[in-house]
């Protein structure tokens, strides 16, 4: 056995050498810059170089990082198609800044002029990117590994030895080694010609190819989107109608033809808290009972929503978001004349669900004089009241409920066409009952009793009966399945783009001047990675077993027998 020679690559080409031909083309399929020709630059010219640019990569990424940058405003400052009532608050607070904000469009962030500029020519810089670069991969995937260079010794990975084994011996060996470990690989001359790692090149381009399922999946669920919340008692019922929600809002392309047609009535609403504990409070079972139908025509179904376990009925989920209660209050006239008995739903002010809102009798009502008049009545409700604690409620269940009444009579404002929110009271035009002693009347009531309206105006009732109401959200987004699926793709082509190494092995095989054949092995990368040097060692010392080392005429038999296997150099600057 001879003594293996190992050698390391030049540190600068000679002069006149041609580089390392079409083994050292581009390990990817990033297109090559070409100097732009000044002097033959016309509209044709400066068209091609704008295209050029716009369709780099580098362009790609700084237009990803000014849509970002573009979407802070759309998250600090409010927007109109959310909630216009904090842009109407914003604009009375900076009489300054809104007219600017209005001109720049950052009060409608996510459908101006600018941002939506950047969003097409993103698209326009990713399409123009990876169509060419994906013909280009699939030419290589359908040729072949170009054939060794003249000289390995230029490549980053070499070490060379001696063999007795015939050249056609060490290139098949070569060839079979090579297709075992999964490379490309065909005889081309004198060698033998390898590539691997081509999944490198298509996580690139998933990569990018997922970013446009993204941005498209994006848009088009912004475009159609819908979303409405819809407060109902235990009960009641909702069809799926823009008129039967209390809040909507929805994409600038979406028509009320593509609301899902389905009804639901709330049968049931579930609460129980922890009672003892740092989790004092805290809900333990959430959950509606619902009996819901699809279609005009559909059957009735039951079915339990509790949090984060939406209905699903066609491309729209039905969430439950909140809970609170609706005190059965029945309000008499003097003559003792139901005027008006309903539930009053109550929104809550914390996490004991302390509750606020408004009874509101707006017909069917006369005084002691008989003129019609109009009630309200600003409610205060504790679930879990407290002795000496009339703030707040102590716990979210009903555990000693009791309503706070302050009464008042007038006109509510209802008459005027100006809209206004039944939770709250307009005490513009209204007139606070007064006691004996000239002070407001309000009273705190239990189940069951009764509060008087002084001169004989007549009496409100809190029911023995409370009943609970659940707030919905109905959302229809569609594309999030494309998004989610473009996502995943991005990240798993990302990983394969980072940690997958694309290279080339070359092996060639050749009667040298002595007679004796001469093994080379070479291995090129995309980058100076440390795999290359590493595997080629690997594959240089199995395929060394199979063609193993001839002894030099000078040197010593029993030497040649201690000679250790093959040793890769890589380049200067590259591990070991």
């Amino acid at each position: 056995m001879s003594e293996t020679k190992t050698s390391a690559p030049d540190s600068t080409p000679a002069a006149g050498d041609e580089d390392l031909g079409a083994a050292g083309s581009q390990l990817s399929t990033a297109p090559a810059e070409d100097a732009p020709n000044l002097p033959s630059l016309g509209v044709i010219g400066w068209a091609r170089w704008f295209w050029r640019q716009l369709t780099s990569m580098r362009v790609a990424l700084l237009l990803l990082l000014l849509l970002s940058l573009g979407a802070i405003p759309g998250s600090l400052i409010p927007q109109t198609g959310i909630d216009e009532t904090k842009v109407a608050e914003f604009r009375k607070a900076h009489e300054t800044l809104a007219p600017i904000y209005d001109k720049l469009g950052l009060f409608n962030v996510y459908s101006s002029v600018w941002f939506s500029a950047i969003y097409i020519l993103l698209f326009v810089s990713l399409i123009g990117c990876i169509v060419p670069r994906t013909w280009q991969f699939v030419g290589q995937l359908r040729g072949r590994p170009p054939g060794a260079p003249k000289r390995l010794t230029r490549l980053p990975a070499y070490t060379t030895w001696r063999t007795d084994a015939e050249p056609e011996q060490v290139r098949e060996a070569a060839l079979a080694l090579l297709k075992k470990r999964r490379f490309r690989a065909h005889l081309t001359g004198d060698a033998v010609a390898a590539e691997k790692g081509y999944l490198r090149e298509v996580g690139n381009l998933a990569f990018h190819i997922a970013l446009i399922v993204m941005l498209t999946a994006f848009a088009w669920g912004q475009l159609f989107k819908s979303e409405g919340n819809k407060l109902v008692v235990e009960g009641d019922g909702f069809s799926n109608t823009l008129t039967q929600y209390d809040d909507f809002k929805s994409g600038s392309l979406f028509t009320q033809d593509d609301l899902d047609p389905f009804s639901f009535n709330l049968k049931n609403f579930t609460g129980t808290y922890e009672a003892s504990g740092p989790n004092k409070g805290t809900p333990r079972i959430y959950k509606a009972d619902i009996s819901y139908s699809v279609g005009a025509d559909g059957k009735d179904e039951k079915t339990t929503i509790k949090v984060n376990e939406p209905l699903e009925i066609g491309d729209s989920k039905v969430y439950l978001v909140s809970h609170g209660y609706a005190p059965v209050i029945t309000i008499r006239d003097g003559k003792g004349n139901i005027v008006y008995r309903d539930a009053v739903p109550l929104l809550p002010l914390d996490g004991n669900v302390t509750s606020t809102g408004a009874i509101k009798v707006m017909d069917g009502y006369r005084n002691a004089k008989g003129e019609r008049e109009q009630l309200g009545f600003q409610a205060f409700f504790l679930p879990t009241y407290v002795k000496g604690n009339e703030l707040a409620s102590q716990f979210p269940a009903l555990l000693n409920p009791v309503i706070n009444l302050e009464a008042y009579h007038g006109d509510l404002g209802v008459d005027a066409g100006i809209p206004q929110s039944v939770y709250q009271l307009n005490k513009k035009n209204l007139k606070g009952f007064k006691d004996a002693k000239g002070a407001q009347v309000r009273e705190n009531l239990k189940p069951g009793e009764s509060m008087k309206l002084p001169n004989g105006a007549g009496t409100v009732t809190f029911e023995k009966e409370i009943k609970e109401w659940a707030g919905f959200q109905v959302a229809r987004q569609p594309g999030s399945g494309w998004a989610l699926a473009g996502s995943l793709a991005a990240i798993f082509g990302l990983a394969a783009s980072l940690f997958i190494q694309r290279r080339r092995v070359w092996v060639r095989a050749a009667t040298g001047s002595d007679g004796v054949t001469v093994v080379e092995m070479a291995g090129l990368g995309r980058s100076e990675s440390a795999k290359v040097p590493e595997e080629l060692g690997d594959l240089a010392g199995i395929l060394y077993e199979q063609a193993p080392g001839a002894p030099d005429a000078e040197d010593d038999p029993a030497e040649s027998e201690a000679s250790p296997d093959p040793q890769v150099v890589p380049a200067e600057g590259a591990e070991k």
